[in-house]
């Protein structure tokens, strides 16, 4: 046996040897194709730096991206009737529903949180996409409800983000019954003369986009958002038309009146402050927060001109 083949030249490899890099460390961007370290990637929201192409974002990465601090408290939502139609197509639908928890870690495809942003106090319903697309399910029906609700009992605004292909197929007309439900819960904010804010994000299509995601007083989307009912496609094949480039996109209905603005991500915490300061009524928001000016005494301001004195007869 030789020991320094065996033994001394192993171990000096396994010391000096490159260690492997994690696949996850790097995002490309599907927009301009630009590498983007993960870290300079989240610190950024998702947004590339190179052209601004606003990626995916999690629901939960969202609240803490919206909410002072990070910190916020869930509000409860009911649970629904599971599988109710006893749902089957290639997967029963219970199966389906496991295996979303599973992926994103969350009961259903909307979570609603409390919190204050900016330092005013709101309430905000977030769609998850990434949950069998963001679909609108009983349990998203119960969400809004309840954030509406919430939002009534404290005398917040409520701020929803959006993000579905539409309604679930598998609950069937139960699902669609979400669009009637939604618009009394957003009507209760109304009444109660509380702001109601929709932050339309990539994609809001089908029913959602019929219902509670274009009742808002102030309509915001992100850039080069799809936003829509019916696909481009069967609009064309119904019509018979060629539909005008960038149809359906955020910037196109921002010029035809469809919505209010358009903002990046980047920015919108800020925007959502001002909106809803105003709405309510309250004084324009606080930046930062610079230290309370130094009181002196008069001794003290006395003891500070002598000094400054004698600096000035010893330059002379």
């Amino acid at each position: 046996m030789n020991w320094i083949t065996n033994y001394v030249r192993p171990t000096i490899n396994s010391l000096f040897s490159r260690r492997e890099v994690p696949d996850n460390l790097w995002t490309k961007c599907n927009e301009c194709g630009t590498m983007l370290f993960h870290r300079e990637l989240a610190d950024n929201l998702n947004v590339c730096t190179n052209c601004d192409h606003h990626m995916a974002i999690g629901a939960r990465d969202r609240l803490v991206s919206i909410f002072d601090g990070g910190a916020f408290k869930e509000v409860p939502v009911p649970e629904p009737v599971a599988d109710p139609l006893h749902f089957r197509d290639q997967k029963r639908y219970t199966d389906r529903i496991k295996e979303a928890r599973k992926k994103t870690g969350e009961k259903d495809a909307m979570l609603v949180a409390e919190g204050d942003m900016g330092r005013t106090g709101v309430v905000v319903a977030v769609q998850d996409f990434s949950f069998m697309g963001g679909s609108m399910s009983m349990y998203v029906g119960n969400a809004i409800v309840a954030a509406a609700e919430r939002a009534v009992a404290l005398k917040r605004p409520l701020i929803l983000f959006s993000a579905a292909g539409g309604a679930r197929m598998q609950e069937g007309i139960l699902g669609l019954m979400q669009m009637p439900r939604t618009t009394i819960a957003v009507q209760m904010l109304k009444e109660a003369g509380l702001p109601y804010i929709v932050v339309l994000t990539h994609p809001t299509t089908g029913g959602v986009t019929a219902s509670y995601a274009m009742l808002g007083d102030v309509q915001i989307a992100e850039p080069n958002a799809l936003i829509g009912f019916a696909g481009a496609r069967v609009i064309e094949q119904t019509i018979g038309e060629k539909l005008p480039e960038g149809f359906q996109r955020a910037e196109y209905l921002l010029d035809h009146g469809m919505l209010d603005r358009v903002t990046k991500r980047t920015d919108l915490k800020n925007e959502l402050v001002t909106i809803v300061r105003l709405l309510t009524k309250q004084s324009a928001p606080v930046k930062g927060d610079l230290p309370a000016p130094e009181i002196k005494s008069e001794a003290a301001e006395e003891i500070e001109a002598a000094e400054k004195t004698d600096v000035v007869d010893q330059q002379k």
